[in-house]
């Protein structure tokens, strides 16, 4: 059902050649790169970013086969290019049958039309009759839940409720090939749960399914195969359990610190190269395992190769289910980044609190960018991971509980509670 061969998808990065756009647009940028070309900043060459290259594989009719990898393996970029989204560089994916994709929220709706009208254009693009849409119209609608905002613009629907009814005509308009990216983190968990078992429902009807996600459990419980990509490319494929397993043992070790000694090697461009990236516990100590309880830092080192440029570094921290906890930049000293900065090596410490983050495993992208304009030059994912544990002892968040206690954040925050009405009787 679908053929791979030799696929590549490259892009330019970090460069000032003009995208293809309207007559309008291009007139409109013109001012801007003669500006910048003023400045000295119309020097910058164009960087090549391969989001994948060289990656063959074949799916098998009725096969459900899923995709997994870090954050910026390329799983989005292929799912894109399979769905007919994106165009490969090189080579090539031949796909046999009627292809429904869920990928980013909102994609294949049309912003002005109803979840109804929706419905239907869905429906129409798959190649189905509209007595075929009809006949699954009302379980679309039920397994969705937007009911009431069936007649709304699309454009006026939350992210969930994008979610909600993507999912839904795509697991009920029955599409020979059905792609998921994983868009189901938006929706709450009861919801998720009621996609996967939905999915498994689509599995025993036989269709041919790629799914991608963080969720090993949901990958080794619905897919025979699995592939795993690495910068592009791909390296792994094979049974589930066996491809899941080699993924997490090779992301499971720690590394507090991440040093690049070699300028022309290190991330970056022509404005800023990361120099190190260290997380340290509060007596000052490299560490990779942090309890609960204490708070700690982590050191961003970074070289201005540019003059001028007024650098900010930022940090994004995942979970081990790949969910964004938060990004920060280092907005508090703001006359630090609004003042142009001299060539240098420099260093900026994020001070973070304990009683934060809850017990588990979190990766750090590091990355270095300007504001006005908004320019990433230096950026490194996966550059560093931590554990949180949690003794449970002394006073935290989880008290006397012993049993697992969820959550992507577990801060100790302050109750109070008041007696309003004192039961005599039961007193008595």
């Amino acid at each position: 059902m679908i053929s791979v061969e030799g696929l590549g998808k490259r892009y330019r990065i970090g460069g000032l050649r003009a995208r293809s756009g309207t007559l309008r647009e291009t007139l409109s940028t013109i001012p801007v790169l003669v500006w910048r070309r003023l400045k000295g900043r119309g020097r910058l060459v164009s960087e090549d970013f391969w989001a994948l290259k060289e990656v063959s594989f074949e799916v098998e009719a009725g096969e459900v086969v899923g995709i997994i990898g870090r954050n910026g393996a390329g799983k989005s970029t292929l799912l894109k290019i399979l769905s007919g989204i994106t165009e490969p560089t090189e080579g090539r994916a031949v796909l046999r049958g009627r292809v429904g994709s869920l990928l980013e929220v909102g994609t294949g709706f049309h912003p002005e039309l109803t979840g109804r009208e929706n419905i239907y254009l869905s429906g129409a693009i798959l190649g189905m009759r509209k007595a075929e849409i009809d006949k699954k119209f009302d379980e679309i609608v039920e397994f969705s839940g937007i009911e009431k905002f069936l007649d709304t613009p699309a454009k006026r629907y939350s992210s969930g409720m994008y979610v909600r009814l993507g999912f839904a005509v795509a697991a009920h308009l029955e599409p020979e090939i059905l792609i998921i990216d994983e868009v189901l983190a938006v929706g709450d968990a009861e919801f998720q749960k009621k996609c996967l078992d939905k999915m498994g429902d689509v599995v025993k009807g036989g269709r041919t399914i790629l799914f991608v996600s963080h969720n090993m459990g949901a990958i080794t419980r619905l897919c025979q195969r699995t592939l795993l990509l690495e910068d592009g490319h791909l390296v792994m494929s094979g049974p589930s359990s066996e491809v899941t397993a080699h993924y997490l043992a090779g992301t499971a070790g720690m590394f507090a610190e991440r040093v690049w000694p070699d300028l022309s090697t290190a991330p970056g461009n022509q404005v800023a190269r990361l120099s190190a990236i260290r997380i340290r516990k509060d007596g000052g100590e490299i560490s990779d395992t942090l309890e609960i309880r204490q708070p700690f830092t982590v050191e961003v080192e970074y070289r201005c190769l540019q003059e001028g440029a007024r650098l900010v570094p930022n940090l994004h921290f995942f979970n081990d289910n790949g969910i964004c906890v938060f990004i920060s930049h280092n907005n508090w000293d703001r006359e630090w980044y609004r003042r142009p900065h001299p060539e240098g090596l420099f260093k900026s410490v994020c001070h973070l609190p304990g009683n934060y983050f809850a017990e588990g495993r979190f990766t750090i992208m590091a990355a270095v960018g300007t504001i006005n304009p908004t320019e990433t030059h230096a950026v490194c994912r996966d550059a560093v991971s931590f554990q949180v544990v949690d003794h449970s002892e002394g006073d935290g968040a989880r008290g006397d509980l012993a049993t697992s206690y969820g959550g992507i954040v577990r801060p100790l925050l302050e109750w109070g509670t008041t007696v309003m009405e004192k039961d005599e009787a039961a007193s008595g």
